[in-house]
């Protein structure tokens, strides 16, 4: 089976947490739901194409920084109590501006791995991530990435005979989790969304969630069954990289 291997550099970049308001916290990497809609996005595709995505990297640190918020009060405006308003069949309704924070991941290196259901697509993926349109966002409209390289290899399954390190942190999804053996932090990643019809005129996302454990680069991982790997020869030695499609 061919994957595309994608690897990323981010400068500064948040990828928020749905349920963070506060302060926007930041999942450690980039969720399914929004790797899934670059990729969508740099092909101009005008419905879903179903994919499963590993997803894998690095930060330096974290930090946090200040951002202009904006709420909707759904109240009559007044002037001595809203900065801004909105209007609409000729009534006007408040807006408050201040200052919020919001918690960004520094150098981040992502290295991510796409196969489509659809096999036509993988050229379509590769060519539109080689060459892009326009500039590529992931978390934030603001947080551009920067393609370091794009490359269809191949994807192996193969038993591990060792414990091996990571060599990036990644999400591993729990069906992966009978038969391995690791540490890590639990997670409930969105990955994909139907419309679904609550009441006459109201339309909601449906969300499609997959529980993972993001796992240090620093933790080991040692399975019984066999596991997806990409495999590299570089200066006559081979390498072999972990994938975790969800």
């Amino acid at each position: 089976m061919k994957t595309i291997r994608l690897k990323l550099y981010q400068n500064m970049v948040n990828y928020k947490k749905p349920t963070s308001f506060q302060l926007k916290e930041t999942y450690p990497l980039p969720p399914y739901s929004t790797v899934i809609g670059m990729i969508h996005n740099a092909c101009s595709f005008n419905e879903y194409h179903e994919m499963d995505i590993s997803i894998g990297g690095t930060y330096f640190s974290k930090v946090n920084d200040l951002y202009t918020r904006y709420e909707f009060s759904c109240a009559t405006y007044e002037k001595n109590r809203h900065q801004l308003y909105t209007e609409s069949k000729g009534k006007k309704m408040g807006i408050n501006r201040g200052v919020s924070t919001v918690e960004c991941l520094v150098d981040v290196n992502l290295i991510i791995h796409i196969v489509p259901k659809e096999g036509q697509l993988l050229e379509v993926i590769y060519n539109k991530l080689k060459k892009p349109n326009t500039y590529l966002s992931l978390g934030r409209h603001e947080d551009i990435v920067k393609i370091i390289d794009v490359e269809i290899v191949e994807l192996l399954q193969k038993k591990l005979s060792r414990d091996i390190n990571l060599e990036y942190d990644m999400y591993i999804p729990k069906k992966y989790l009978r038969d391995m053996s690791t540490e890590g932090t639990e997670y409930s990643i969105n990955k994909n969304y139907l419309i679904a019809k609550i009441s006459k005129n109201k339309l909601i996302r449906k969300w499609d969630k997959v529980e993972v454990l993001h796992a240090s680069s620093k933790n080991a991982v040692y399975a019984d069954s066999d596991l997806f790997v990409t495999k590299e020869i570089k200066e006559n030695k081979s390498h072999n990289h972990l994938v975790f499609l969800a």
